[in-house]
């Protein structure tokens, strides 16, 4: 499955407020799902002395395809291809690699 075939799909199980114009309902979906994640790994550095298991992984998993949800709703909604979106992001990063600013703060580095 590509990056567009997932977004054309998931779009089909999009029921939310604004849909199609609204950013809000999706970018708090993104942050609550992105914090899910994170929530995650704290207990597994809390509870687990930060040793991550299967069980971990797959619940991991399973919040990642969240987050990708999330993602495809807000590119689908500001009219972009997840893969527009994906091929934007690595020829940033392999640009910051080649110029030596990979490491660093700012988003025009």
């Amino acid at each position: 499955m590509t990056f567009n075939e997932y977004q054309r799909q998931s779009r089909q199980t999009a029921i939310y407020p604004a849909k199609g114009y609204g950013l809000t309902y999706p970018v708090l979906g993104l942050a609550g799902e992105a914090g899910e994640v994170a929530e995650k790994m704290k207990k597994i550095l809390r509870d687990y002395d930060g040793q991550i298991n299967q069980e971990h992984k797959e619940d991991i998993v399973k919040e990642l395809g969240d987050v990708l949800w999330y993602l495809a709703q807000i590119a689908t909604d500001l009219n972009f291809e997840l893969e527009e979106v994906a091929r934007r992001n690595l020829a940033k990063t392999q640009s910051r690699q080649a110029r030596g600013v990979l490491a660093g703060s700012g988003d025009n580095r």
